[in-house]
């Protein structure tokens, strides 16, 4: 490989000829070769959004000339759009401010302007950086990218599941089926009403999800090193948050404590609790679905789920609930990355938090696995969910807790002993409830209705 001689205010570096990064990023290429995980392409995009919107201020406010603001633009633009994904190269295990992604994109964004205008004018710090510091920049593509990808990846999948959950509902609204609590037969539910659990969960999480973004439209750009906005002009923090809510279409606002934003993660913590329960809600229908499935012939087998691919090696004929246990397994992720968040947003010393990228990372890995999973399995699993109202029938009029219905009729202590002498004899409730002399065969019959317990 060629490489070029790049200089900063430590010295010479060689960095790869047709890289577009320079000495600072080439540093931390060279000293940080941590694992694979490499800084989220979402987090560099909205880089690029708020070094628009920060080079448009300045521009506005006459601290930068418009020749430079228009190539800063062009190649912030170029970045956003996704043409120079692979020079961003540097890895989450990085300094904890995220000061060397910072840095990389304002030398991807120095090169690329200079190679625009056919001349070195753009300089990484002195323009691109302009009225910036790592520490409140780096928090604030941590809040944009979070809002993009919620917006575009998790909400959308949770309301397309909600739906299709409430085409099952009206689909199978005439069916009535033996609940169950503690893994163990209970009274009767509609299986729509089984149903509407599942969909009002994902709703509870969407809103939850929604309330508490709230938080992370407060953005921390303008406080500079940090928090007071020192070598940053005045309302330059409002004016660019006013910016990145044009470009964004999203109602961003500056925070009005800087030495909060800059510290502090708590609005991210928040909205991965609501992300987290989510989570486990998925967790829970996911669980529910496969028992119910479960068999095809000793199992629940109450419903029917798409047979999408082969389950076993050995077994021929085997089919497994493999959507299901994909989602689990995002859950169990999702799990493990909250406390990865809340460890992070605990490691604010005085006026930093430095454990940026690691939280940022974690995050939006929990965004998408979850979102993908949720649409994986509406795709593939849930849109194709139907029932086998035999086995539900035969299940309803097979459990013992329908002896709850005539409860009120014979008392607590009675009802109790016909569940168990119809368990240990093997016989019906009424033939037992008959032979136990609680009831004759007329007022058995009067009250003992399963599908108007629902």
């Amino acid at each position: 490989m060629k490489y070029r001689v790049e200089r900063d205010s430590m010295g010479e570096v060689n960095v790869p000829e047709k890289a577009l990064w320079g000495a600072q990023t080439e540093r931390s290429h060279i000293n940080f070769n941590i694992g694979t995980e490499t800084m989220p392409l979402p987090v560099i995009k909205s880089f690029a959004v708020l070094k628009k919107a920060a080079a448009e201020v300045n521009f506005e406010l006459g601290k930068l000339p418009a020749e430079k603001y228009e190539l800063i633009k062009k190649a912030c633009d170029e970045i956003y759009k996704g043409k120079h994904d692979k020079e961003f190269p540097l890895k989450v295990w990085q300094t904890g401010s995220g000061t060397q992604s910072n840095m990389n994109i304002n030398e991807v964004i120095a090169a690329r302007g200079n190679m625009l205008a056919g001349k070195r004018l753009l300089h990484p710090n002195d323009d691109v950086n302009m009225s910036q510091s790592s520490n409140d920049t780096f928090p604030t593509a941590m809040h944009i990218s979070a809002v993009t990808e919620i917006k575009k990846i998790l909400l959308p999948n949770i309301e397309k599941l909600i739906t299709t959950f409430e085409y099952l509902e009206k689909e199978n609204d005439d069916i009535v089926k033996s609940g169950r609590t503690h893994l163990q037969d209970a009274t009767p539910i509609k299986f729509s009403q089984e149903i509407s659990g599942w969909r009002f969960m994902l709703i509870n999480s969407l809103e939850q999800i929604k309330a508490s973004m709230k938080s992370i439209y407060k953005l921390a750009l303008g406080g500079t090193a940090v928090g007071t906005g020192i070598n940053a002009p005045k309302n330059f923090d409002k004016l660019v948050a006013k910016k990145i809510a044009d470009i964004t279409d999203e109602p961003f606002v500056t925070s009005e404590n800087k030495f909060h934003a800059l510290t502090s993660k708590d609005a991210l913590v928040a909205c991965h609790g609501a992300i987290k329960g989510l989570a486990a809600n998925m967790m829970k229908i996911a669980n529910d679905v496969r028992w119910l499935a479960s068999g095809p012939r000793l199992g629940l087998s109450e419903i029917y789920i798409p047979e999408n691919e082969p389950g076993s090696s050995i077994m021929p004929g085997k089919v497994n609930p493999t959507q299901c246990e994909a989602v689990t397994m995002v859950a169990v992720q999702v799990m493990g990355n909250d406390v990865a968040v809340g460890m992070a947003a605990s490691q604010g010393n005085f006026e930093l938090n430095v454990f940026m990228p690691v939280l940022i990372y974690n995050f939006l890995q929990s965004v998408r696995l979850l979102g993908d999973a949720i649409n994986s399995f509406n795709n593939n699993c849930a849109v194709g969910i139907r029932p086998n109202r035999e086995k539900m029938h035969d299940n309803l009029h097979n459990s013992l807790m329908l002896v709850t219905c005539i409860s009120p009729y014979i008392g607590y202590d009675n009802a109790a002993a016909v569940a168990k002498k119809a368990y240990n004899e093997g016989i019906s409730l009424k033939k037992a409830c008959l032979e136990l002399g609680f009831m004759d065969e007329d007022s058995f019959d009067e009250v003992f209705k399963p599908e108007e317990l629902v």
